[in-house]
């Protein structure tokens, strides 16, 4: 079965920066379901469109069509009175940008640095304002369900499940639309 619309595409990756320099391999298959649910980059589907199980490339993609180019202006200081205890790098919280109204919609802010009494809190994607190479494999293609296409994502192994908590134990830089 070849890529197209309403399937649902597992594949391996390795996602390395412009230079080569491995970022993450995936320890499990990445399974979306292809056709614009923005489940995945649509750099990825263009360049999936079509292919059959065995189809395996390399694609750069640039920030603009990966995580945006990095904005400084996403870059708060903190009072680190103003967070919770104990406070560590790395961790996360959902903020709006400075100067934003909460109308426009809030933001994951991660800790990048700790200093005394301030916190330094980026509201950038870690990967924002590189430019990205995927290796990607194909694994299996698959009609999707009916309900998947309702849902507009796969359910399943390595997809959502509705009755359990979603986890953390997938790859760290998979994106993750918040609708």
């Amino acid at each position: 079965m070849k890529i197209a619309k309403n399937t649902v595409v597992t594949l391996h990756y390795k996602l390395s920066d412009a230079q080569g320099n491995l970022i993450e391999e995936s320890r499990e298959p990445m399974v979306y379901l292809h056709g614009g649910y923005e489940n995945t980059l649509p750099k990825i589907e263009e360049a999936l469109e079509g292919k059959d199980v065995g189809y395996e490339t390399t694609i750069q993609v640039e920030p603009d069509d990966a995580f945006g180019e990095y904005d400084a202006s996403l870059v708060k200081i903190e009072p680190r009175n103003r967070l919770p205890e104990p406070l560590e790098l790395g961790m996360q919280f959902e903020g709006t940008p400075d100067g934003a109204d909460s109308a426009e919609g809030s933001l994951i802010f991660t800790v990048t640095d700790i200093a005394d009494d301030k916190v330094v809190l980026d509201g950038n994607h870690p990967l924002a304002g590189m430019a990205l190479r995927f290796n990607l494999n194909v694994a299996e293609v698959r009609a999707a369900s009916e309900e998947e296409i309702a849902h507009e994502h796969v359910h399943g192994a390595h997809g959502h499940h509705h009755d359990s908590q979603d986890d953390d134990s997938g790859d760290h830089y998979r994106s993750r639309p918040i609708h």
